[in-house]
């Protein structure tokens, strides 16, 4: 029986098998094929070797690492199969394109491409090691003033309490009147009511969030209005499915408002961040220049 044919037989058989299992299948397959291909004693043939296309090789250890994680034993042979065939091809056409094309600024544009590279992965690194990501609050709030045009709500964005609650919870009398005070002690007292009773209790009151992600927590259809529609009610009060959603808005910014500051708060600190690594790449760069200059490592013909 052929590798492949026993392969087959595992498919149709319906065996489930974890990734290990399969891969270990799949190499078994590879194996086979290399192993009557290979000359005994033959000490040119790396080990583990798969095929060979001129002075390049493909072995189980190259396979080992491209082969994705979780597929089924059927879709690893095919990858194995496909992953093999596209090598071959690749380094066949690179043997037969090397004499009809310019070698030359290929490497060249390898070498620029190499450097790009290295001077981006030492560039990032330093910027690592020496940008600093806080901000006082005044800076951050000073940016924002001087671009706040730049800060639209995308989606709509409110402020209020959402609750969801089993529908047979004894305390969801107590959290139904809860909800929408305003009051600290009516909070506190909120906070203590939903512990251990509520599956979901988020109090946004003080904090601007998309009105999408409560939309989708709550089996109810708003209409076209959504989040228009959700502010003008004030609250929702629905039971579905055996529990009871509730929920108060108390502010509403329909889509391409001005962002109050609160919710720009992480795009503000995004900008700012990266102009901090602008700035600093500018003068790493200046710096490293200026050093070489001054080492006589770059000299320059031109004026």
């Amino acid at each position: 029986m052929t590798a492949e044919l026993l392969m087959r037989r595992l498919v149709h058989q319906g065996r489930q098998q974890s990734i290990v299992a399969v891969f270990a299948v799949v190499l078994a397959v590879i194996l086979t094929g290399a192993a009557s291909c290979s000359r005994d004693g033959d000490s040119r043939i790396p080990s583990g070797a798969i095929v060979r296309v001129g002075d390049s090789w493909l072995t189980r250890s190259d396979l080992r690492r491209e082969m994705p994680a979780g597929l089924s034993a059927e879709d690893s042979l095919k990858f194995v199969r496909a992953y093999i065939a596209g090598w071959v091809d690749s380094r066949l056409i690179s043997e037969l394109a090397s004499s009809d094309v310019d070698m030359d600024e290929i490497d060249r544009l390898t070498a620029d491409y190499r450097n790009e590279l290295i001077m981006n992965a030492y560039r990032n690194r330093m910027a690592a090691d020496a940008v600093d990501g806080y901000f006082a609050e005044d800076s951050l709030r000073a940016f924002y003033e001087a671009y706040r045009a730049d800060f639209v709500t995308v989606h709509p964005m409110v402020r209020g309490v959402y609750v969801k609650m089993p529908a047979d919870s004894r305390k969801l009398p107590a959290v139904r009147k809860l909800y929408t005070s305003g009051k600290q002690d009516d909070i506190d007292r909120l906070e203590k009511a939903v512990l251990g009773a509520a599956i979901h209790y988020d109090y946004f009151r003080d904090r601007w969030v998309d009105w999408e992600q409560i939309e989708s927590r709550i089996p109810y259809d708003f209409g076209t209005g959504g989040a228009e529609a959700a502010a003008s009610r004030g609250k929702l009060d629905v039971t579905e499915g055996g529990f009871t959603y509730l929920l108060e808005i108390t502010d509403y910014l329909p889509a391409g408002s001005a962002m109050p500051f609160e919710a720009a708060l992480p795009a503000v600190r995004e900008r700012m961040l990266t102009r901090r690594h602008r700035d600093f790449d500018r003068r790493l760069r200046r710096d490293l220049r200026e050093r070489a200059v001054a080492d006589g490592h770059i000299e320059y013909f031109i004026k």
